[in-house]
């Protein structure tokens, strides 16, 4: 016989009570179940089948990347004003090229040419000129490399900037381009404002320098891989590169990097890659080694079965985790509600494991997606205590010269200027003799229209006497 420890005849009451209280705080979960967005809504995708849409190639091979391609898909969905705006910025301030998949594209409301221009997809897939700031385009202090990777090659595109973790880059493309992309110098094709750097070695050459320095290198321990973005890379020459990793006894920690398990989730579906997953986790498991893949997802509604359905499949061939890296934008998901949302749907919906926030990094043309260290700190704060500890995502900055760091980390604060200092506690390749990296502060600005009035003319007359 059970006993309750304090029975209560008036529990029921107060459980009703309870559930309508939850309405009334900041914010309010409920599950909403994912939906595909119905395609055939879009006049050049009227008659595309399931099976089409369903198909990798069929993806692939109908992404938009021009004006013409978008007028053909949207018919007279859109004003032509929307058209002029988006013109102008491919010509004046876009730093990538146009890429659209039709399964990124199709998440977008395209119900109304307002609702297209509101869209948090299209505000950082789709950048048009009079979502740029006209005031601050860019910071004084944005650079092509805001992160320095190139400077921290040990050979050609594999970054050590941390103790035990290499970046390995294997090629410059995506299946999408994002606006904002934080290796904008390299990745995709060039634009009116942007002639991309080239890798000068060629591709097998350039992936065997980075196995071989990992082999010279025990103190490496974990390897993202990345490029761009590794559903571009064709996928016998990605299992090889991995099942290559796997051969060397100090890496323990192998991370996927691809944006397509959103963005292209056609592509992870595929049986050759799908039975290459499986290879790879098993051999893994084998040796105590684990395998995940890190997405980035931006907004909730990006979340549709088949991104769920794609990062089930990955887990299911035994793989450690599918984890999101998000970044976050103005406009996109810079409120509490947002970035809740866009949790929930991820771990509730996907399987996916909210992870990272990353701020937007200080590159040319930036400036309107970009939150001040402030804003950021306030969203950290908002969305603690509605998700599990271990899927909060923690929200970071990634300070030239020093990393990641948690937004609450920095050392001191000037408010009033917008610029923030970090310390770090490892020193790059670059400061292996600096007797000052651990001790010297390291600066990080915030975009100059959110200081106050005083901070903004002190930008503004450094940048005339300059």
């Amino acid at each position: 016989m059970t006993t309750a420890l304090h029975p209560d005849p008036d529990a029921a009451v107060r459980g009703a009570a309870a559930h309508r209280d939850a309405a009334r705080q900041p914010y309010a979960y409920r599950r909403r179940p994912l939906e595909e967005p119905d395609w055939q809504r879009l006049p050049g995708w009227k008659d595309v089948t399931d099976a089409e849409w369903e198909s990798a190639q069929w993806q692939r091979s109908h992404c938009v990347k021009n004006l013409r391609q978008l007028r053909a898909v949207m018919g007279d969905l859109l004003d032509e004003s929307f058209y002029t705006d988006l013109e102008r910025d491919q010509a004046e301030r876009a730093t990538m090229s146009m890429l659209l998949p039709p399964q990124m594209l199709n998440t977008m409301d395209t119900s109304s040419t307002e609702a297209f221009y509101a869209d948090p997809v299209r505000r950082y897939m789709l950048p048009v000129f009079s979502d740029r700031r006209t005031d601050w385009p860019s910071h004084p202090y944005a650079t092509r490399d805001s992160l320095h990777e190139a400077e921290m090659w040990a050979v050609e595109g594999l970054t050590h900037r941390y103790p035990t973790k290499v970046l390995a880059e294997l090629l410059p493309t995506c299946p999408q381009y994002c606006g904002h992309c934080t290796r904008m110098d390299l990745v995709g094709n060039s634009t009116p404002n942007v002639d991309k750097h080239k890798f000068t070695i060629r591709p097998p050459d350039r992936h065997e320098a980075m196995l071989d320095y990992l082999r010279r290198t025990p103190g490496v321990r974990d390897v993202v891989v990345s490029g761009g973005d590794v559903a571009n890379l064709p996928w016998p020459r990605l299992e090889s590169f991995v099942d290559a990793l796997l051969d060397i006894d100090n890496i323990r920690d192998i991370r996927l990097a691809s944006k397509a398990l959103m963005g292209l989730p056609q592509h992870w579906l595929q049986d050759e890659v799908r039975a290459g997953m499986e290879r790879l986790a098993a051999k893994a498991h084998e040796r105590g080694a684990q395998i995940a893949i890190h997405t980035h997802v931006n907004a909730a509604g990006s979340v549709t079965p088949l991104v769920a359905k794609a990062a089930r499949a990955m887990l299911d061939t035994g793989i450690r985790d599918v984890r999101n890296q998000g970044v976050l934008l103005r406009g996109v998901n810079d409120s509490p509600d947002a970035l809740l949302d866009l949790s929930f749907a991820l771990l509730d919906e996907a399987g996916i494991m909210p992870y990272y926030l990353y701020m937007c990094d200080m590159i040319p043309n930036s400036e309107h997606w970009r939150l001040a260290v402030w804003e950021a700190q306030e969203l950290q704060h908002a969305i603690m205590g509605y998700l599990p500890g271990f899927a909060t995502p923690r929200i970071v900055c990634d300070v030239p010269y020093v990393g990641k760091r948690w937004v609450h980390q920095l050392a001191d604060y000037d408010r009033e200027r917008g610029v923030s200092y970090w310390t770090k506690n490892y020193r790059t390749g670059l400061e292996l003799s600096d007797p000052d990296a651990l001790t010297r502060q390291y600066e990080y600005y915030d975009p100059i229209y959110t200081l106050p009035d005083r901070g903004q003319e002190w930008w503004r007359e450094r940048a005339e006497a300059a």
